[in-house]
């Protein structure tokens, strides 16, 4: 897998028919099924996948048996069957963990479209042309089969049912993610998306699945839910207990980096130029509309904190003591809210020097807001507090507006812009011919 393409160079999400026809025998999907000591359902499995592709799957395709360290015949059934059948090629891996399995297989595919699916084959496959017919079209990026949407339809005992339900719960809860079924053994990606998203994961085994959505969710990259028919394996042999004690150990790994920043999802949040809202519009400047929204909404809570820290601080000390406490407090907080959500900034790069920007911001904020209430005091001597709100309310408007065109063109300028202008001047620009 080529991980050095630069980031900047992504392409737009096309129509994948047009461009797999063009390459040299590459099959538009990749089928993988990772495998561990499954010599007697193996062969039934690919047989089985096999016809159903050739008969109901318009494009030309690939299974690959991903061997994780078996030590029984499962390597032997998988080179047999990658000799008789032309569509299906095996890999041996040394090492265990279906995570590394499928990380190993696509990355070595040449298809534009990767999938993967449990040995099993719990999941009805008729859901398979859903899945992927979604990143063949370009409409998303990533595909997950789901067994907790309203209408799939799901034979399994208890147990497995609740351990699921409260797995995806504790996603929610703790991740903030918006997908319904994390372990699903039938996703698919898009293998532009791939090449850039599979570095990020560091998991090897069972909750390589769930890092990867959790990642590519939150770098706004589009999954697609496809609900599915299931019917529990009974002979599976997934440990339950050890699998949701590691799954808890991924989910508080993925949950400390993702709050310190130290994931680069930056790399991803704007991967293909398609967004809408990023399209250039004549005579209004590349996102203001966004940045606009979010700068709204972090002003008005911020507002609302500051007027509710002055009420509290007034209760102590003068009116322009309690102004410049809550105006400070509220500027620092504003300022990490509007870098995070208004301007896209993520990581700790470059943070300290927003603040003391932002603090210069907030100074002027200050002279605006306490020059109208030194203007009201001088004017009518001693003001009602409700009156003293209405006046800082009218001040912190204006300052408001202030604030939104610094932060825009001072403290958090797009330097893409900058770039690409540099760019673009630079291929114009005529070279020295000797």
């Amino acid at each position: 897998m080529r991980t050095d393409t630069p980031w900047s160079t992504l392409p737009a999400r096309d129509h994948l028919l047009a461009a797999a026809v063009g390459a040299a025998g590459a099959p538009v999907l990749d089928v993988v099924i990772p495998v561990y000591n499954e010599e007697k359902d193996l062969e039934t499995c690919v047989l089985r996948l096999h016809d159903h592709l050739a008969r109901t799957f318009p494009y030309g395709f690939r299974i690959t048996v991903a061997d994780n360290a078996s030590t029984d015949r499962t390597p032997q059934v998988a080179a047999r069957l990658a000799g008789l059948i032309p569509e299906v090629r095996s890999y041996r891996l040394e090492e265990k963990g279906r995570g590394r399995a499928l990380r190993t297989a696509w990355s070595h595919s040449d298809s534009p479209v990767l999938a993967y699916m449990d040995v099993d084959l719990s999941t009805d496959l008729n859901a398979l042309l859903p899945l992927v017919a979604p990143l063949i079209s370009g409409h998303s990026d990533l595909a997950i089969g789901s067994r907790l949407a309203r209408s799939s339809r799901v034979v399994r005992g208890s147990k497995r049912e609740f351990i699921s339900r409260a797995y995806n719960l504790i996603l929610r809860s703790s991740l903030a993610a918006g997908f319904s079924d994390a372990q699903c053994g039938f996703k698919a990606i898009r293998r532009e998306v791939a090449e850039r998203l599979l570095p990020m994961v560091e998991d090897t085994g069972w909750f390589f699945d769930t890092e990867m959505l959790v990642l590519a969710e939150r770098a706004g990259l589009r999954i697609h839910e496809v609900p599915v028919d299931w019917v529990d394996d009974p002979d599976s042999t997934v440990h339950i207990v050890k699998t949701a004690a590691e799954d808890l150990k991924g989910v508080w790994r993925v949950g400390r980096a993702l709050a310190t920043g130290a994931l680069p999802l930056d790399r991803l949040a704007r991967p293909f130029g398609d967004d809408p809202r990023d399209r250039a519009v004549p005579g209004v400047p590349r996102g203001l509309a966004r940045q606009l929204v979010g700068f709204c909404v972090v002003g008005v809570l911020s507002t609302l904190v500051y007027l509710a820290l002055y009420s509290l601080f007034r209760l102590g000390v003068g009116p322009q003591s309690a102004n410049a406490a809550a105006l400070l407090v509220s500027a620092v907080a504003n300022t990490a809210a509007n870098r995070r959500l208004t301007f896209g900034v993520r990581g700790r790069g470059g943070a300290v020097r927003h603040q003391a920007q932002g603090l210069v911001v907030f100074a002027i904020g200050l002279a605006l807001t306490s020059g109208s209430l030194a203007a009201l005091g001088t004017a009518s001597g001693s003001a009602s507090h409700g009156t003293e709100l209405a006046v800082l309310i009218a001040a912190n408007l204006a300052a408001t507006v202030l604030r939104f065109l610094l932060f825009r063109a001072w403290v958090f300028p797009d330097r893409r812009t900058d770039h690409q202008d540099a760019r673009k001047g630079a291929a114009h620009e005529p070279r020295n011919v000797r």
